[in-house]
This record gives C-alpha cells, sequence and structure tokens, in this order.
C-alpha cells in the first residue's frame, strides 16, 4: 500500500479512515486479530512518516518498502493459546501454524497468562523460535561495593577503567572472517537456476536457486548467527559483572552511526559492538539499582586528567604526556576523565540521577552518600 505525505496527519480521522481501508482490503484482514495489528502499526507508523515527510533536509524522502520475506510475526493477547503443561502453543488464527512443540529451559509456569503481553515467532538460521513478552518488574538486591567507575571504551582493548584494568577484545567477526570467506565462496559456485531447460524470464525469477544453493546460504547464515550471539552473549557476561562491580559506571555517549562513516575503521567498530555493551550496562543498572551515566565525549582523550591541560594528540599517539608530569596510557587517562564528568554531573546538576544527591568525588564511598542510586541511563 502506497502512503502518501497527507495521510500522515496526526488527526485520528485520518488514521481511522486507513484502518479502514486495511480491513476491507481483502481477505488477508478480515481476522481480528491481523486488524489488531494492522491498526496498531498505523497509528504508530503514519505520524512518525509524517514527522520525516515535513523534515526535507536532513533525512531520505521515498515511499515506505514493502518486506515480503518477513522473519517474524507478532501476536498480541489474541490469536494464540498455551497448554495447560506449557510445553506446547497452539495458535488459532487459521494461518495453518497449528500445534507447536516448545523446547529451552525456560519454565512457563511461573508466570501468569494474563503477564504475557506479546507472542513473537521468529525465524533464524538455525531453525524457528517463539518469544514471549512477560510484565514483570525485575530487581535484584546486592550490597554495595562503595566503587565508582569510568570506563572508556577502544577497538585495541575493549574497554579501560579508571583504575587502569583492560579488557581484551575479542574481535569475533575478525576470527570468524576467514570461515565466512569459505561458505561464501560455496555459495558463488552454486547454481543461481535449478535446471538448464529454465528459459524465460519470467521462469528464473521464481526459480531461486537449486537444492545446495540453499543449503550453503544457510550454512552461511549459520555463521553469522554464531557471531552475533558470541558478541552478544559476551556483552551480557561483562556488563553483569561491571555492574555488580560498582556502584556508578560512566562511559561515554558515542555516535556509533557517526563513527562508522569512516571507511577505515567501520568493520572493527561494527565488530566490537559498543552500543550492545553500552544497552546491558543501563539495563543491569535498572535491575541492580545502580547509577550508569553517559557522558559527553568530548576532548576526553584529549584532556589531561591531572591538571586539565589539553594535550593535543594523533589517534595513533597512545601514551597521554604532559607538562604537569602525568604519563598514562591514552584509554587510562580518557577513563579518568570520563569518571570525574561523571561525577560532577551527579553530585551537581542531577542529569541522568535522580534524587538530591550530595556531591560525589573521587574515591569517596558511595555507600555514604544520601539519595537514591536506583537510575537507568535516560538516553540510548
Amino acid at each position: 500500500m502506497r502512503v502518501s505525505s497527507s495521510v500522515g496527519d496526526s488527526s485520528k480521522e485520518r488514521r481511522w479512515k486507513t484502518c479502514i481501508v486495511l480491513s476491507r482490503n481483502g481477505e488477508r484482514y478480515r481476522h481480528s486479530r491481523i486488524r489488531k495489528r494492522d491498526r496498531y502499526e498505523s497509528f504508530t507508523k503514519i505520524p512518525a512518516f509524517s514527522e520525516v515527510s515535513s523534515d526535507w533536509g536532513r533525512s531520505k524522502q521515498g515511499y515506505p518498502k514493502f518486506r515480503k520475506n518477513a522473519r517474524s510475526v507478532e501476536y498480541k493477547t489474541s490469536g494464540w493459546k498455551l497448554s495447560d503443561t506449557r510445553k506446547h502453543i497452539t495458535f488459532t488464527d487459521k494461518k495453518g501454524i497449528g500445534r507447536l512443540k516448545l523446547k529451552g529451559g525456560y519454565d512457563l509456569h511461573f508466570y501468569d497468562i494474563d503477564q504475557i503481553k506479546r507472542v513473537r515467532i521468529v525465524r533464524r538460521a538455525d531453525g524457528y523460535y517463539v518469544q514471549f513478552c512477560v510484565r514483570v518488574e525485575r530487581t535484584e538486591t546486592i550490597e554495595p561495593s562503595g566503587n565508582a567507575i569510568g570506563l572508556d571504551v577502544g577497538l585495541k582493548e575493549f574497554y579501560t577503567d579508571s583504575n587502569g584494568n583492560a579488557e581484551p577484545n575479542p574481535r569475533f567477526y575478525r576470527l570468524g572472517e576467514e570461515r565466512m570467506k569459505f561458505y561464501q565462496r560455496r555459495v558463488s559456485r552454486k547454481k543461481r537456476t535449478g535446471h538448464s531447460e529454465v528459459s524465460s524470464d519470467y521462469a528464473r525469477s521464481k526459480k531461486k536457486g537449486s537444492a545446495n544453493r540453499s543449503k550453503a546460504i544457510n550454512q552461511l547464515a549459520r555463521q553469522h548467527l554464531k557471531i552475533s550471539r558470541q558478541r552478544k552473549d559476551h556483552a551480557v557476561k561483562l556488563a553483569r559483572c561491571v555492574v555488580q562491580s560498582n556502584d556508578l559506571i560512566a562511559y561515554e555517549d558515542l555516535r556509533v552511526r557517526n563513527l562508522v562513516k569512516n571507511h577505515c575503521l567501520a568493520k572493527s567498530i561494527n565488530d566490537v559492538g559498543w552500543y550492545q555493551f553500552r544497552t546491558w550496562l543501563e539495563r543491569y543498572g535498572k535491575v541492580f539499582g545502580k547509577v550508569t551515566v553517559a557522558v559527553n565525549p568530548a576532548y576526553t582523550s584529549q584532556d589531561c586528567s591531572s591538571c586539565g591541560t589539553t594535550v593535543k594528540k594523533s589517534l595513533s599517539t597512545r601514551t597521554h604526556a604532559c607538562q604537569c608530569g602525568c604519563t598514562l596510557d591514552r584509554d587510562h587517562n580518557a577513563a579518568i576523565n570520563i569518571l570525574n564528568k561523571a561525577l560532577s554531573t551527579v553530585g551537581h546538576t542531577g542529569t541522568n540521577a535522580s534524587g538530591d544527591l550530595a556531591s560525589i568525588w573521587i574515591g569517596e564511598n558511595l555507600s555514604k552518600q544520601a539519595g537514591s542510586m536506583k537510575e537507568e541511563s535516560s538516553r540510548l
């Protein structure tokens, strides 16, 4: 369906008319669950499209792209039913999915049916998965450590903290790149059409490829999926360890989208996964009731952490040497500056922190500070 800019009016009347058009558009929209999903998407995405259309100078314009090969389908509170044993799920939308057996270590008996707000079927390279979105407040209580830490992420090391400790960069994509090239060559050698007697252009477009080509593509996709899961597992475990060991975690508010525009470093930046690590830091900060602060990354590597003097250095210069006598590793100096910015922000202005906090200084025990420490960074 093509959507013009006039449809993107924020008024409810125009959006409701769009929903009526969707409900009359053939057999696909007769089921209540599909109509509910499309109505929800219309009410949420059309206003966003209107905002994009009004901003001609900052973004690319055009009609919304139709995604033919969708890899997931989402259900709200209707269209599915769990068995009494919670080992099977039946989809009742008459689309041919039917009854599926659930495998995994999660016990769904722990949650009430009313707590499950959404059910999503996701297709991955190694099979199909059912995701349950459960409304539950997750909190864990641990003893305060009284530590504050600043993290400077990088490419040489995954991060360097304000204490001088460095976490090595695993480089999962670089390690699996040779294997990916091997599978990519196997895909390139397979036939794009199944039989040589296919002559017409229409038949060639319908014939996607041979069975061996499909198998080779699946093997390549599995390798990509493996690297993605390795990167996520590393970020989750490392973020949990950092949050449990400190009461305040400071990091840079990096714009990764702008950083990857450097074609020389784009592959390494995407491989390290800074944003994913930051997301899990903020999630666990909320779970454990710790403070996470995102600070402005400007001049964190250039300024001296001892006297504050700006010492210009290129990216290849890995040692910070100031006239005041301070000589530190470049990343260690930046981590200390990040921590100093976070402490001044939390202690004085209250940015990214709630409550009336007293001033917090380096080395002071955070468990003695007044105010609430339960806060997640407000900016992602």
